[in-house]
């Protein structure tokens, strides 16, 4: 997550018992037909608007995004305070199945080592790269069922002056992108757990369509995208929205209307998910805030941004971040009604964040990294898929 360009207090008695009590019945009860289950093994396609297991059925990935890869730390944070094992059975306890892991350009270097973890309570990841410590939270997660998307969050760590909302830098240049994402497709290609590739974090800056082979987004999603699928066929390609289309301003990442004329073309179909970032009042005061019928108006927005990608059954919408402190009541009205909105729709979703310390929304984590934010998780456990199939 990024700052964003143009782009509670408590609820009522009957909205606080809604989300705590968990009386909406479409939350509890998937659609009839609809099994959605992971399998143990095999990689996932798509159909359509749907997310399919090897054995055909219905996937709903509900997760969380654990940053810190892509930061001057080059290593998850947290690790400062606890193991990273803990960290890793605490998600899935918790319920989760999937965990979308932010990272740099530069922590793929090679030598780069990670900074601020606790040694005392991490000796195993002593001594090891950023890299390695990268391959131990993969081969982790898929010990304990979890599945990983790796995000490619920014060229360097931090952001630095470089940053600059597109898929390149002037010291990271398409090139090296395609030719990391190739290097962690043959990394990680015997190990299931990861199942997607995020091709680049909110490139704001990018156009749509235009056919500007430095700014067009739609060209280099499928540049990269195809060169991962030479290496790994079976892995989905994410592809987030840009900022503007055709004078319509969204969130960084967030508009996907040029799909409707532009659509991604990857050589080998059925892999290609489509990704947006939706955020509440408190993050950016879009003009859809202001109306005088919110939140009854928000459905509509997120149907002209994006929802009409699932509607008219193109391809999935990962929700590859939403995320709130969770303070205002635009704020908590805001998430009733996307969570509404995630589950009418049967929607994948990554929660930003697990860590506590993003500065725009907290965490599902307080800030002793232990303890969670009892209010979020009652709202994100009604909207929670199962995790697998031999655990149900």
């Amino acid at each position: 997550m990024v700052r964003r360009v143009g782009k509670i207090n408590n609820l009522s008695c009957r909205l606080r018992n809604w989300i705590l009590c968990g009386i909406l019945l479409a939350f509890q009860v998937p659609a009839a037909g609809t099994t959605f289950q992971m399998t143990s093994s095999g990689y996932l396609h798509t159909s359509g608007s749907k997310i399919l297991n090897s054995a055909n059925q219905e996937v709903g990935l509900s997760g969380v995004n654990w940053f810190g890869f892509e930061t001057e730390q080059n290593a998850p944070h947290g690790l400062w305070a606890r193991n990273w094992k803990s960290v890793l059975n605490q998600i899935k306890r918790q319920g989760y199945n999937v965990i979308r892991l932010p990272f740099s350009n530069a922590m793929l270097k090679p030598g780069v080592k990670p900074v601020g973890i606790n040694y005392a309570v991490n000796s195993d990841l002593e001594g090891l790269t950023s890299l390695q410590v990268m391959d131990r939270i993969v081969a982790g997660a898929e010990e304990r069922g979890l599945k990983i998307i790796l995000d490619n969050h920014r060229s360097t760590p931090g952001g630095g002056p470089e940053s600059n909302g597109l898929w390149y830098t002037a010291s990271s240049p398409e090139s090296r992108w395609i030719a990391d994402w190739k290097r962690l497709a043959a990394r990680y290609k015997k190990q299931e757990a990861v199942i997607g590739m995020d091709l680049r974090n909110e490139p704001y800056n990018a156009c749509w369509g235009c056919g500007e082979a430095s700014r067009d987004w739609r060209l280099a999603a499928e540049k990269a995208g195809n060169a991962i699928l030479e290496v790994n066929p079976d892995l989905l390609i994410i592809v987030e929205g840009v900022a503007q289309y055709n004078g319509q301003h969204t969130w960084w990442g967030g508009n996907l209307m040029g799909v409707k004329d532009h659509p991604v073309r990857l050589d080998i179909p059925n892999r290609l998910v489509y990704s947006t970032h939706e955020y509440p009042e408190s993050i950016y005061p879009q003009s859809w805030f202001k109306a005088s019928n919110y939140p009854d108006n928000l459905p509509a927005v997120w149907d002209k941004y994006w929802g009409y990608i699932v509607h008219e059954d193109i391809a999935p919408v990962l929700i590859g971040e939403f995320g709130t402190r969770y303070e205002t009541e635009k704020d908590k009205e805001w998430l009733v009604a996307f969570s509404t909105y995630i589950q009418k729709n049967k929607l994948s979703w990554v929660f930003w964040s697990l860590n506590p310390n993003s500065g725009d929304t907290g965490g599902l984590l307080l800030d002793n990294w232990i303890s969670i934010h009892l209010e979020k998780q009652a709202i994100l456990k009604e909207l929670q898929y199962p995790l697998l199939e031999n655990e149900q």
